[in-house]
C-alpha cells in the first residue's frame, strides 16, 4: 500500500474514531438541560439587546428559570411579558415600571457654541478624544450620532445637532447611555413629563457663555417642585423617585432648560 493510502486511511480511522468518542460522550456525560429554559427563550422578545444584565434572551432565561433572576427586567418584552413568563413559572409577577432614554441637553446647533470645527469621524467618542469636543459647553451632546447607531429599533435620531429619542420606540435596553461618552442618556420612568435637559455643572456665568438653555443653578425650581429637583453643585437635577408635577418649575425656568413633554406611550409592536 502506497504512503498516500496509508495517510489517508490513518487520517480517517482517527476521525471516526473521534466522532465515535464525542458522541459517546455527549451520550453519557452531557447534562440534561432543564426543558423550561427553552420555552422561557420562546416567551421572551429575542431582542437580544442585553438591557436586563445579560448576554442574551437564553442566557437571561437560564438565570429566570434557575432563580438568579427576576422575570421583569426585559424591557422590550415589558409587563406583558414578564407576567406570561411568572405565569408559566408558577411564580407571582413582581411590578415592571416601564422606562425610556432621554437625552439630558437641549442646547441644539441653534442655541449652543461650536468652539472648532471637527472633521473627523462621525462618532461621539472620537469627537470626545479630539481636545475635547468641539462643542463649547463641555457637558453638551455632540451631536453625531453614536448613541442612535447603536439603538436596535432606531429610536434615536440627531436633530439640529443633538440626539433625539422617540419614546414610543424606546425599548429601554441602555445600549445608547453605554455609547454616550459624555454620559447624558438616562432611563428614566415613561411616566414622567417634566425634565431638567441639561447636564453642565459649570456656573451660570460659564453656562450662559456658550448656551442659551443651560441650567444656571438659581435654585428657583427646588422651591416649586416640592423636593422632586435637588442641586448637585450648579445644576439641577430631577429625582425620578418622586413625582413631579408643578410646571411652575417649566414656565419659571430663567434657562429654559426645563421641559414638559407628554409621557410616552406603549412602544410599537
Amino acid at each position: 500500500m502506497d504512503p498516500i493510502t496509508t495517510s489517508t486511511l490513518c487520517i480517517g480511522g482517527i476521525g471516526l474514531a473521534s466522532a465515535a468518542a464525542l458522541a459517546v460522550a455527549e451520550k453519557y456525560l452531557s447534562i440534561p438541560q432543564d426543558p423550561r429554559i427553552g420555552k422561557v427563550t420562546e416567551m421572551l422578545p429575542g431582542a437580544n439587546c442585553g438591557g436586563c444584565g445579560y448576554a442574551g434572551c437564553a442566557d437571561y432565561a437560564r438565570a429566570i428559570v434557575s432563580g438568579h433572576a427576576e422575570c421583569n427586567l426585559c424591557a422590550p418584552g415589558g409587563p406583558a411579558c414578564a407576567q406570561a413568563i411568572a405565569a408559566f413559572l408558577g411564580r407571582a409577577a413582581a411590578a415592571m415600571e416601564r422606562r425610556v432614554a432621554i437625552v439630558l441637553c437641549c442646547g441644539d446647533d441653534t442655541e449652543a457654541l461650536r468652539r472648532a470645527a471637527y472633521n473627523g469621524i462621525t462618532d461621539c467618542s472620537a469627537a470626545q478624544a479630539t481636545a475635547g469636543g468641539d462643542k463649547g459647553c463641555t457637558y453638551g451632546c455632540l451631536g453625531y450620532g453614536s448613541c442612535g447607531r447603536v439603538c436596535p429599533v432606531n429610536a434615536i435620531r440627531i436633530v439640529n445637532g443633538i440626539a433625539k429619542v422617540d419614546k414610543a420606540l424606546c425599548i429601554a435596553c441602555g445600549k445608547c447611555v453605554a455609547a454616550c461618552p459624555r454620559k447624558l442618556i438616562k432611563l428614566v420612568p415613561a411616566a414622567a413629563e417634566i425634565h431638567v435637559l441639561c447636564s453642565s455643572k459649570d456656573k451660570g456665568p460659564a453656562v450662559k457663555k456658550v448656551c442659551g438653555t443651560g441650567c444656571i443653578g438659581c435654585r428657583i425650581c427646588t422651591k416649586l417642585a416640592d423636593g422632586a429637583i435637588n442641586m448637585d453643585g450648579f445644576l439641577a437635577v430631577v429625582d425620578y423617585a418622586k413625582p413631579l408635577t408643578n410646571e411652575e418649575t417649566v414656565a419659571k425656568c430663567p434657562g429654559h432648560c426645563i421641559r414638559k413633554d407628554a409621557p410616552a406611550s406603549t412602544p410599537n409592536s
